[in-house]
């Protein structure tokens, strides 16, 4: 019984750090293209030179 129990654990733990792994990739994905549309959209400061997008 308890092997059992030890392989469904193990099935729930790399099936949470599957899901978890896919989640972080769409996250990921979504912050690039953020970012690539930050280049694009940024604004023109004074004398027509292109600002940071960002206030680091």
């Amino acid at each position: 019984m308890v092997p059992l129990l030890l392989v469904l654990l193990l099935a729930l733990l790399l099936f949470g750090a599957g899901f978890a792994i896919k989640i972080l990739w769409w996250v990921a994905i979504v912050v690039l293209v953020l970012w690539l549309l930050g280049f694009v959209a940024r604004s023109t400061g004074a004398g027509g030179r292109r600002g940071r997008w960002y206030r680091w």
